[in-house]
């Protein structure tokens, strides 16, 4: 491996790709690497040993179509695609379910109450074309956001006491219901792959608390698996990889997630311990993480909090983040400093 020289860190150019999830704009530097970002991110995705730790924000594009109603009420608050209404929230800088909506009166009176959408009434050439060709590096590893997984669809078309009562209550009916879905959420990954180009799929279901998982293995194993067993399979037909984007503590079903077919997982860093987590299914399952770096937190501390998380999860060389720093005008580069940092800790461990 070769030795880390700081021209590495010359900006050669930049990267401007729409942002995600109601953010603008996202414009990041090209800097002078050894090998492409794209590259670099494979090796971790396929278990070999990257050069230095992948920073999303600058290595991946993002896409998620603004042409979705998902990902615009998501992000906005309006009406997403099942016909749910959203107002979004200042405070956290998203959206949530108007409160009191319930969208159908009951889950078994979903085929006369749910039209599913028409993906095919969409013109995604044309959105294609006008947004995002000539912006998507080819240098760059592309991932396609998917937001709204099958136990979020199910709490947000009733209420989440009621999903909680379905998952326990009604295993064939949901069933029925999850086989529609995946087949729907199949189109519009083969959308993504063939339209959008994208390497990767993020797919979105939150699954925990703060302290726990909402509903037992077991329930996971029934309902759930086979359903992620086929989104796994046409994404890895496809020649796709796929990460399961799950918030909440929800350690005790990282042995069903993998079996599942997914490649990684993006978690709640402050509902679950990661370090562990890496340690015990690291080799079967790269980690991805929003990686905030708080205004507040001091210069010299954030770096040291960058060290330490390189020490504690990269190691493995299963690891990525979307770094983000939320202090405008700090004096040192947080992102060339995870670069710096992991790119010679790479070598040193190489040199072992």
């Amino acid at each position: 491996m070769a030795n880390f020289n700081e021209k590495e860190l010359e900006i050669i150019g930049q990267y401007n790709m729409p942002g995600i999830y109601g953010a603008p704009d996202c414009i990041v530097p090209k800097q002078n690497r050894p090998i492409t970002p794209k590259e670099n991110m494979l090796r971790m995705l396929n278990g070999e040993m990257p050069l230095w730790v992948p920073n999303q924000t600058y290595d991946n594009n993002a896409i998620q179509p603004m042409v979705m109603p998902d990902a615009k009420a998501r992000a906005f608050g309006g009406t997403d695609w099942f016909g749910i209404e959203w107002v979004y929230e200042p405070l956290t800088k998203a959206a949530m379910v108007k409160p009191g909506t319930r969208r159908l009166s009951d889950l078994a009176n979903w085929k006369e109450e749910l039209p599913f959408p028409d993906l095919s009434a969409i013109d995604w050439q044309k959105d294609y074309d006008e947004n995002y060709k000539g912006r998507i590096a080819e240098d760059r590893l592309s991932y396609f956001v998917i937001v709204n997984g099958f136990f979020e669809r199910t709490a947000d078309l009733t209420s989440f006491e009621d999903a909680f009562c379905y998952l326990l209550e009604e295993p064939e009916l949901l069933t029925e219901f999850y086989d529609r879905l995946a087949e729907w959420h199949i189109e519009l990954i083969r959308i993504a792959h063939d339209v959008y180009h994208a390497d990767m799929i993020l797919f979105h279901d939150d699954m925990g608390t703060q302290r726990s998982t909402f509903f037992s293995p077991e329930i996971y194993k029934e309902l759930l698996l086979p359903q992620y067993k086929k989104i796994t399979k046409v994404c890895h037909d496809l020649g796709m990889y796929v990460c399961l984007h799950s918030c909440g503590c929800i350690s005790t079903l990282m042995p069903l997630i993998i079996e599942a077919g997914f490649d990684a997982w993006e978690g709640q860093d402050s509902a679950n311990d990661k370090a562990a987590i890496m340690k015990e299914y690291g080799k079967d399952l790269a980690q991805c993480t929003l990686y905030i770096i708080p205004a507040d937190m001091s210069d010299e501390d954030a770096v040291a909090h960058i060290h330490k998380t390189v020490d504690d999860l990269a190691m493995t060389g299963r690891f990525a983040c979307r770094l983000r720093d939320e202090k405008p005008d700090r004096a040192v580069n947080l992102a060339d400093e995870l670069y710096r940092y992991s790119r010679l800790k790479y070598i040193e461990l190489a040199e072992k």
